[in-house]
């Protein structure tokens, strides 16, 4: 996949526009000759202008060291490139069936533009899906429905040690940092959270002009950079978070530990690239390199995790404090539980983000194979939370994939307050999956920092196909908890979702994995299970291992 978008990009380079331009050239000269000669009635000069290009191009391959098959296939080689860059295309728009696409097939995306568009979005003559394939999954329905069911419900999110608890929309924006997207992309991202009522978080790139320009619910996020909180050094600076978070856009503050896309990975931003309005957001140094470090500066054991959480949420005034992580060794997330048992310090809110996630770039390698998937990753958080008699108090948010109420109602069955979307909004913002969101070429100006192309995406259209998305997502949400027979999306449990192992079996979830009971881990515990194993390796006051 990385080899078709780079494949793409290679058109734009500046050593393509040269050879571009040479030919261009080639060909002015040719209808210069057309000209001479239809004055001179020489009309053998046609076959020149058809024959000449090519002969030059031809030429050029022969000679040319960088490619093997042009300089032994002149001309020719060039055909597999051309049919090789329009491949995705063809597959995407005629060759793939609706269900086929990856990330996001069809029929996925279609749902999202339907919704934004405020477009019917029932579904013809039933399901496309097997449903007696081994990657069917349903959720159990009741004979007797509940359409007194609210349509409206949110999840308050503050711990009591929280001065200003935020009422939390069950669909938010989830990291997306200015810099990966545009400047209009985020602008119409806010104003479509504030329209629906919604937040919208920052990504780890800082607290930009664009996310508070109109005024929607922010979270801000805060990476191993500290970007709009850091110091000279890159550490973090808390009289600088101070000022920040003191906006009343801000309602929640998300400490990011990892994230799906590319676990465990820093990042750098070269000096070329950090111009004077990302510089001023990210509090840097304009032109110079900008490192956002694999780990955190602030903490660096569980205990020292809690209590920087604690520090923030002074700092912004008493608002939630969260973390957010995709969860690699389980005994660590069990351990930063263990870290609030024994200091006493809770978070407000976890986000457990899955391998599946990623909107902008990541290394092949990370995204592909390291990284625990959403479903496993939030049954691991819910059972730390329960096990200890947490759970109602630290609130759990799931992201990765989300873009239907049923994927909403899934993760609701498996233990997740709200969800958090990042492709879904972008969809509804108009991308159309050309997956080009690295080389700055993206077509529909929402991944990219190009004003010609963010020219294409208008703020205010496209913040209320936002808005409707999130609406009629929420929408199908309620249908379904009214299905089966639940007041709110928190009655779904794991015995709700069902999957299927074979044609001729299927397990509800609980049938599937182990999901323990309240308070479980504060009492005698098998040890030899395995919520039982990772709770003995957890420490409060290291990311490693108890050993024995």
């Amino acid at each position: 996949m990385m080899a078709r978008a780079n494949l793409g990009a290679a058109l734009f380079t500046d050593k393509a526009l040269e050879r571009n331009a040479v030919l261009l050239i080639v060909l002015a000269l040719c209808i210069a000759l057309i000209v001479i000669g239809y004055e001179g009635h020489l009309y053998w000069l046609w076959g020149l202008v058809l024959v000449g290009p090519l002969a030059l191009i031809g030429l050029y391959d022969l000679v040319q060291t960088h490619h093997s098959l042009r300089r032994t296939y002149p001309i020719t080689a060039r055909v597999r490139w051309f049919f090789e860059w329009l491949r995705p295309f063809l597959r995407a728009y005629i060759v793939e069936s609706d269900l086929e696409g990856r990330p996001f097939s069809h029929d996925e995306r279609a749902l999202v533009y339907a919704r934004a568009h405020a477009a019917e979005d029932a579904h013809p003559f039933g399901t496309e899906l097997d449903v007696y394939s081994g990657e069917y999954e349903w959720l159990a329905h009741s004979i007797a429905p509940n359409p007194a069911a609210p349509a409206d419900s949110r999840v308050t999110v503050g711990t009591d040690q929280c001065g200003k608890p935020y009422q939390a929309s069950r669909l938010n924006i989830s990291a997306m940092s200015f810099g990966a997207l545009s400047a209009n992309a985020i602008e119409a991202l806010n104003l479509g959270a504030k329209i629906g009522g919604f937040y919208h978080d920052t990504g780890e790139g800082g607290l930009s002009p664009y996310h508070l320009k109109h005024g929607g619910d922010i979270v801000w996020e805060l990476g191993s950079g500290y970007f709009g909180a850091c110091d000279s050094k890159g550490g973090f600076d808390p009289e600088r978070f101070r000022d920040r978070a003191a906006s009343d856009a801000v309602k929640m503050v998300e400490i990011k530990l990892s994230q799906g896309a590319k676990p465990g990975h820093g990042g750098l931003l070269p000096g070329a690239k950090v111009s004077k309005e990302i510089a001023e957001t990210r509090g840097v140094p304009e032109g110079v390199d900008c490192q956002s470090p694999a780990a955190h500066s602030a903490f660096s054991t569980p205990r020292e995790l809690v209590e920087f959480a604690a520090k923030l949420r002074d700092l912004a005034g008493g608002k939630p404090v969260g973390i957010k992580l995709c969860v690699g060794y389980p005994h660590e997330f069990f351990a930063v539980v263990k870290a609030m048992l024994a200091s006493g310090i809770l978070v407000d809110f976890v986000v457990i983000d899955g391998a599946e996630g990623g909107t902008g770039a990541a290394p092949t390698e990370l995204s592909d194979r390291v990284g625990m998937p959403l479903r496993e990753g939030l049954i691991v958080a819910r059972n730390a939370l329960v096990g200890t008699g947490l759970k109602g108090k630290v609130k759990l948010a799931a992201s990765g994939k989300v873009a239907s109420g049923a994927a909403i109602a899934m993760n609701a069955a498996l233990g997740a307050d709200w969800c958090n979307a990042a492709r879904a909004f972008m969809f509804s913002l108009g991308c159309v999956q050309s997956m080009r969101c690295h080389t700055d070429t993206c077509p529909t100006g929402v991944a990219t920092q190009s004003p010609a192309r963010q020219r294409g995406l208008v703020v205010q259209e496209k913040a209320q196909r936002v808005a409707n998305f999130h609406r009629a997502t929420l929408r199908a949400l309620h249908e379904m908890v009214v299905s089966a027979g639940l007041t709110s999306p928190d009655d779904f449990r794991p015995w709700h979702l069902r999957q299927r192992i074979n044609v001729a079996e299927m397990r509800q979830m609980d049938h599937i994995y182990q999901f323990i009971e309240e308070g479980a881990l504060l009492g005698e515990i098998d040890p030899t299970s395995v919520c039982g194993r990772w709770w003995r390796e957890a420490n409060a006051d290291s990311f490693r291992a108890n050993s024995g």
